[in-house]
């Protein structure tokens, strides 16, 4: 018999870096809700009873969630429950993170089950000292969230890639902010700011957390109009560097519009993703 027997090779591989890379390549896939927006502002329920029986695992919601009442969250959260899926995060204006709105916005998320609550837009910005302010505020609700095992996080535009006064906003929130904040990671307008998501990823382990799956061609014919694997994205390289650096839990696929409707889109954006992770 072959002393290198088929039980020591599978055993060899189990514990190499390859194995390891694999078993996690059983990252949840959501969707931010974003896609979805006027279908989900007509008809929330039927609209995400339809995202989850595409296959989706979670979903992220944005900011109008945040006029809901508790009462209103917990039907969404039975929903949810009752279609299997979880919502991991919510997408949140600088609304939800003043003083006075933090206390609405740990009893939403707790409602709901998410385990961050993401500043999507941090507002008008002044110079990398306003910037420094933003991280102030995210430390604040971090500290705040810890005791309800929520996470602040913040999540990315092309604004925040942009170098301003000889620094990108990005690094200087990443530099000023806790390591508990996550960056969540918006690949498409970090490709348009001329950035590499690799690189970024590979510089803050640990803390991409969470990566919105949205493509960017640099056709300026396309833009963002096109679907998830279909544009300039590296995804498997993104993939290799998430999974083995930067410590993401879930991924999101968001979308900005495309030849097709916007359920339809979403769709094939799921379709092109798991033929890419076959």
């Amino acid at each position: 018999m072959n002393p290198f027997s088929r039980r020591s090779f599978l055993a060899g591989v189990a514990g190499s870096p390859l194995a390891a890379y694999a078993a996690k390549k059983k990252i949840p896939i959501g969707l931010e809700l974003y896609s979805v927006r006027n279908e989900l502002k007509q008809d929330l329920k039927g609209t995400v009873t339809a995202v989850a029986k595409m296959g989706y695992q979670c979903v992220e919601f944005f900011s109008p969630y945040f006029d809901w009442t508790p009462a209103y969250a917990k039907e969404v959260r039975k929903l949810l429950d009752d279609l299997g899926i979880t919502c991991s995060s919510t997408h949140n204006s600088f609304k939800s993170f003043e003083p006075s709105n933090l206390p609405k916005a740990i009893e939403l998320n707790s409602i709901l089950g998410c385990k961050h609550v993401v500043m999507a837009s941090a507002g008008k910005v002044e110079g990398l000292d306003g910037w420094k302010k933003v991280a102030d505020r995210l430390n604040e609700a971090a500290a705040k969230m810890k005791s309800a095992k929520l996470r602040a996080g913040f999540h990315n535009h092309q604004v925040e890639f942009t170098p301003i006064q000889g620094a990108r906003p990005i690094e200087v929130l990443a530099k000023n902010t806790v390591k508990d904040v996550m960056l969540q990671l918006d690949v498409g307008t970090c490709i348009q700011a001329g950035s590499d998501p690799v690189a970024w990823i590979k510089k803050n382990p640990g803390r991409i957390n969470c990566i919105h799956l949205k493509d960017y061609s640099k056709d300026p014919t396309k833009g963002y109009k096109v679907l998830f694997g279909e544009g300039s994205a590296n995804w498997k390289e993104i993939f290799k560097a998430a999974e083995s650096k930067g410590g993401v839990e879930y991924y999101l696929i968001e979308q900005e519009g495309s030849a097709y409707p916007p359920i339809e889109t979403v769709k094939r954006c799921l379709e092109n993703y798991k033929k890419l992770r076959a």
